[in-house]
């Protein structure tokens, strides 16, 4: 997992944002910030907003309350402005001319789009060069219309970055995807992350983007319900011990203990990382608390989804 440039200004940021249509809310009050190097997980159950949420991020709906900035640019008041430096695809898969090759179409896609950030056009180059990232070389030159599920589907993804955009959006980008597909775009969100992209994506797939993402925000009935911090998570450490609760206060006293909550006969810690297991084990000792067993404590997505979903 990446490390994003958490003290950098935000690549985007969604406040207060509340969108109606007629009576009916579908957002409500959703807040959130993503940051360059950030890959931001967006999951929820069907019909909890998340499509909803990114067409407004995208500018492609306009919100009823509240606001987006994109690079410290309103995303509905400063249009292409603002989306200068955006690579999106909404729901997918992208839509593509079938009568065209999978370069041709890539090359309507520039010029629709005119310049690339920065005043530089897309070139054939990068055409050829995101056709090979999503491993599409050899359908470069085939029309869309032969095009599989899934290959449309990177297809799109590799749209998205024509201009190398530094905030990519991506709605369900694995939906339709084999395992090694799934596998692909988990490498180039990561690529992307690493050079410095903010990448925001929608998911159902939890266990997958839990070993990249660094955020998850969980969507139920258009609320924002919790927002998970996995990298966080990824540092805790569960001991064993003969009294959790004095293990509690022993660990709460390191300068470097994030969290430590008493599950007995467990104690769970966030330490930060690996490194500190040693210096934990001596404030505990030194306490006076017996230690049985000390290992990572797995964080399970899934069941966490699942348990605050059913609670929101």
């Amino acid at each position: 997992m990446t490390t994003s440039a958490t003290s950098a200004p935000p690549s985007i940021e969604v406040r207060e944002l509340t969108k109606r249509y007629g009576p009916h809310t579908v957002l409500e009050g959703v807040n959130l910030t993503v940051r360059p190097g950030e890959v931001y997980a967006l999951t929820g159950p069907n019909g909890s907003g998340k499509t909803t949420l990114i067409r407004t991020m995208t500018g492609l709906a306009f919100p009823t309350a509240g606001t987006i900035t994109l690079l410290n640019r309103n995303v509905h008041t400063e249009g292409n402005r603002a989306r200068a430096y955006l690579g999106a695809v909404v729901e997918a898969p992208a839509k593509f001319y079938p009568q065209f090759t999978g370069t041709q179409n890539l090359q309507i896609q520039a010029n629709l789009a005119g310049m690339g950030p920065g005043g530089v056009k897309v070139t054939r180059d990068r055409i050829r060069d995101v056709l090979a990232q999503l491993e599409l070389t050899r359908m470069a030159d085939r029309k869309v219309a032969e095009f599989s599920l899934g290959q449309r589907q990177r297809l799109g993804v590799a749209s998205a970055m024509l201009a190398d955009p530094k905030v990519l959006i991506l709605d369900e980008p694995t939906s339709g995807l084999d395992p090694v597909g799934i596998e692909l775009i988990h490498r180039i969100v990561t690529g992307l992350a690493t050079s410095g992209c903010a990448v925001i994506l929608s998911t159902h797939h939890l266990r997958e983007i839990a070993t990249y993402a660094h955020t998850v925000g969980i969507l139920s009935g258009g609320r924002l319900v919790d927002t998970v911090d996995l990298r966080a998570r990824q540092a805790a450490y569960r001991f064993r011990v003969d009294d959790p609760n004095r293990a509690v206060t022993a660990l709460q006293g390191l300068p470097f203990v994030q969290k430590a909550v008493a599950r007995a006969p467990m104690v769970i810690a966030s330490l930060g990382a690996e490194a500190r297991v040693p210096e934990a084990l001596s404030a505990l000792q030194a306490a006076g608390v017996k230690v049985f067993e000390a290992a990572p404590d797995h964080f399970d997505l899934y069941e966490y989804y699942r348990d605050r979903v059913e609670n929101a």
